[in-house]
């Protein structure tokens, strides 16, 4: 497959039914408010000279096409959310369901409970309607009204479900297993000739999936966060040789950590999963700091310094993914030890609010983007584009193979500027080996 023909996206067929939304369609001179399927968004935003424009690769525009594929009376959704909790999860849902149901009138539209375990009837519990009157106040509590799970399901069981049942639309809410399973769903309805429209929309705290520069959640993540290692900077402030230990998410990628060490302005030493360190070097560099200033706030996402354990054995949660191993604790411990030998005293205070930042209500900017999201995702269903995610990309929503979405995470550059800002924020040396 060339590049360029993984930008494609594939659609159930030819669009017969005209669209309810009342817009204005698209004229000789410009486009109006219904995006035709020619219209993208570019890939890449800066011009390198010598480096001709036309060999940019192009995502579709998401929004609201002119003709669908579904007719609204026909169209039976199924909405299903999975892996760990994220501000902003009910606020997805509710504005999903309300726009299949005011905007499009789609009236069958089904919440599958506790993630894929609801579609399979071994382990699954029914199916929630959802109805304007369901969702009327879901976004005003953290968490997901249809609750979550990890872990794999059988995919032809999950197909079999959705084919009996006669859903034609599954909307995903997850993020890289979420997307690689809606992926496998797709693929055996395919094989099976059963046409079922699959959107995915990236729902990852940590801001690692592909071809979205923001995924919701992240900005509460970080304004959380930032609240919590200011109270550490307090108490590190407040006490002789104090030292702040903030972990947040952030397996493989230390947005989190970066961006609220950036919000907050009070972290000396952030530590993320991109830039590996020596427990020797981060120990030595901690000492010079204590001894200038007497005290020191460090901010660590949970995926640093996994090279430390390289000599423990490791485990799998019901992902699939390995167990990392916890840094917060390995670095207090560490800490206390090395200072308790130099017989320096120190008085170390340890925060891990993940759970607490997980559950929380969104913020006012992933409020909006998650009714942005859900919005575009059912334009997308609607028009029966399937094997899709809906990205957000240059300030524009788009469409995103999922194939393409789910190649590899999305993580922080050293070289970048997010990573060279941290670097000046803290004052923390380059390289800590």
């Amino acid at each position: 497959m060339q590049e360029i023909d993984k930008f494609k996206i594939t659609s159930l067929g030819q669009r017969k039914t005209k669209s309810p939304l009342k817009l204005s369609g698209s004229g000789q001179k410009g486009y109006g408010q219904f995006v035709p399927d020619k219209m993208s968004v570019r890939y890449k935003v800066e011009v390198m000279p010598g480096i001709p424009v036309e060999d940019d690769f192009l995502f579709e525009k998401a929004g609201p096409r002119e003709e669908l594929f579904f007719d609204p009376k026909d169209a039976k959704v199924a909405i299903v959310t999975c892996g760990g909790l994220c501000p902003g999860l009910n606020n997805v849902i509710r504005s999903a369901t309300l726009e299949l149901f005011h905007n499009y009138g789609v009236k069958q539209i089904f919440g599958i409970r506790y993630g894929f375990q609801g579609l399979n009837p071994e382990v699954g519990k029914p199916v929630v309607p959802l109805t304007p009157e369901f969702v009327e106040s879901i976004h005003e509590d953290g968490g997901s009204v249809l609750g979550t799970s990890r872990g794999p399901q059988p995919i032809p069981v999950m197909v079999d479900f959705l084919e009996k049942n006669k859903i034609n639309i599954l909307v995903c809410i997850g993020g890289d297993g979420t997307h690689r399973a809606a992926h496998l769903i797709y693929n055996e309805s395919l094989e099976r000739g059963y046409q079922l429209a699959v959107v995915g929309i990236p729902k990852t705290i940590d801001n690692d999936i592909m071809y979205v520069s923001r995924t919701f959640g992240l900005s509460t993540a970080i304004q959380k966060a930032s609240e919590i290692i200011d109270c550490a900077h307090s108490e590190a402030h407040g006490a002789i040789n104090g030292i702040g230990i903030v972990k947040v998410m952030g397996r493989d990628a230390g947005f989190i950590a970066a961006g609220a060490t950036l919000a907050s302005q009070e972290v000396n030493f952030t530590l993320v999963p991109e830039v590996p360190f020596s427990i020797a070097g981060f120990l030595e560099a901690l000492q010079k700091r204590i001894e200038q200033r007497e005290h020191a706030v460090i901010a660590v996402a949970e995926g640093a310094g996994q090279n430390l354990f390289k000599d423990l054995p490791s485990e799998k949660d019901a992902s699939g993914n390995i167990k990392y191993h916890d840094i917060g604790i390995y670095l207090k411990d560490c800490i206390n030890l090395y200072f308790k030998e130099r017989k320096i005293p120190v008085n170390i205070r340890y925060f891990d609010p993940s759970y607490f930042i997980r559950s929380s209500l969104p913020n006012c900017d992933d409020a909006i983007l998650c009714d942005q999201l859900a919005r575009n995702a059912v334009h997308a269903v609607m028009a029966g584009k399937t094997d899709v995610m809906i990205g957000y990309w240059n300030s524009a929503f788009t469409h995103v193979p999922i194939s393409m979405a789910i190649e590899k995470k999305k993580t922080i550059s050293p070289e970048s500027e997010l990573w060279l800002s941290v670097l000046a924020a803290t004052g923390q040396p380059m390289d800590l080996s």
